[in-house]
């Protein structure tokens, strides 16, 4: 691939297309739609669409799937159905998939005049992609592949890729999946093995007991269990059969890296209060409201720690030093119990975690925060009573900063945990629930230890 395209380079380019220019096939869609997203943004949505028109249906859809949901939706909805027909038909059927969900989800109508004008064979295929629900393997995979039997020769194989890699209708081929008569897949021999072969002989001759030792999983299979694969055999490509072992698709490297891209940016915003696909938005007000909704429930959590920390006003006026070391205590239990959340939600996320582990992890999670809460807490101790001069002071902290860090890394554990068994995603109130937790339960033993143990 040639080096980055510069951001003004790209929009002269842009400027000079014609529905003939070949001159994207000298850039990465990813390159294009990067252009395009800056442009919406500087020169408005006039001026992006005017662009979007002039760019040739061989790689206008490859395009679109890079560019962010609510700019890939100004341009589907203002692109002519016979412009996205042309489209869709150039891409490859995990691709076209993709697409014709994201203009169903815009309009229906438009979805039902496109799938009209496709060929019969295409819309069957996209049709059958759709009805996979969205964690399952089968919404992942393409139909396009290439397979052989064990009795055709290697040439005659070979032959035919080379027809279909010069007809476009295969891309990014890794290996050839070996099928029975009927279809089922029995195995799989890599190109870095088949050029090594004499190929005046059938597949058979070679077909080896380690080449049917083939990860593979069926359309019914979760994502995660798709994702685990990857991860566990470092693939670049997965096969995907029907329930009966048959041969209907596969899944590549490229496909699993968005979805755990995906996830991690969900994961980061939802943890933050934030909304991702407002912040693609970029409207300033809607990107105001969703995070105001967040920082709402964190000023109602908020006040209710003040409360508490209202129910000793009179001991924290006895002992100004109490309202100089509160902050401390509430911070160390936060970051303790942030810590426990982040590892238990990032389990959760990945699947790592099952419920059989829960006790584990809770348990593991409590020992840690509790030797750290010794720890810190003789620390801070000796510290207070420096600072202070007052060894009742010093026990007084170390003693909640103990009982904080235990509950924090208790809760921290467990709040995920119960938010997954109720079907609330973990990622959106762990963390409000959490500051509530190690705010209402730091300030309270803090000050009612004090209370009790100064004089």
């Amino acid at each position: 691939m040639a080096e980055s395209l510069h951001i003004e380079e790209g929009r002269a380019l842009l400027e000079k297309l014609s529905g003939e220019s070949d001159l994207f096939v000298h850039h990465h869609a990813n390159e294009w739609a990067r252009i395009l997203r800056q442009l919406y943004h500087e020169k408005g949505k006039e001026a992006f669409l005017s662009t979007i028109q002039k760019i040739p249906e061989t790689y206008l859809g490859e395009i679109l799937l890079e560019l962010p949901e609510a700019i890939k939706d100004e341009a589907l909805n203002d692109l002519s159905v016979p412009k996205l027909v042309g489209v869709v038909d150039e891409l490859d059927s995990d691709d076209a998939t993709d697409l014709m969900q994201d203009i169903e989800a815009m309009d229906e109508a438009k979805e039902q005049a496109i799938l009209s004008k496709l060929d019969d064979e295409e819309v069957e295929e996209i049709e059958r992609l759709m009805n996979y629900g969205e964690d399952e393997a089968g919404s992942l995979m393409q139909t396009e592949l290439f397979s052989a039997g064990l009795d055709e020769s290697i040439a005659d194989a070979i032959g035919r890729l080379r027809h279909l890699k010069a007809e476009g209708q295969l891309d990014n081929v890794y290996q050839v999946f070996m099928v029975d008569a009927f279809g089922f897949l029995i195995g799989a021999i890599s190109f870095e093995e088949l050029i090594t072969l004499d190929f005046s002989r059938s597949f058979r001759d070679y077909f080896r007991e380690e080449h049917k030792m083939i990860q593979r999983v069926t359309a019914q299979d979760s994502i995660d269990a798709v994702i685990k694969r990857f991860e566990d055999y470092d693939l670049v490509v997965l096969p995907v059969t029907d329930s009966r072992g048959k041969l209907v698709g596969r899944i590549t490297s490229d496909d699993v890296y968005d979805i755990i891209e995906e996830r991690a940016t969900d994961q980061i915003y939802k943890m933050a209060g934030v909304n991702e696909v407002a912040e693609e938005d970029k409207e300033i007000a809607v990107i105001t409201r969703k995070r105001g909704i967040w920082l709402g429930v964190n000023l109602v959590t908020a006040i209710l720690a003040s409360l508490v920390i209202g129910l000793f006003d009179q001991t924290i006026q006895a002992y100004v030093a109490l309202a100089v070391l509160m902050p401390i205590v509430a911070s160390m239990g936060g970051n303790a119990g942030t810590q426990s959340l982040t590892v238990m939600v990032r389990q959760i996320a990945l699947g790592e975690l099952s419920w059989s582990e829960a006790r584990g992890a809770i348990r593991q999670e409590v020992i840690v925060s509790l030797l750290n809460g010794t720890v810190f807490a003789l620390l801070m101790g000796m510290i207070a009573l420096l600072w202070f001069q007052s060894a009742r002071l010093g026990l007084v902290i170390a003693l909640a900063m103990v009982i904080n860090l235990l509950f924090a890394g208790a809760f921290g554990a467990m709040i995920p945990l119960l938010l997954k068994r109720i079907g609330i995603d973990p990622a959106v109130a762990s963390s409000v629930l959490l500051t509530t937790v190690t705010d209402v339960v730091g300030f309270f033993a803090f000050l009612g230890l004090a209370k009790i143990i100064l004089p």
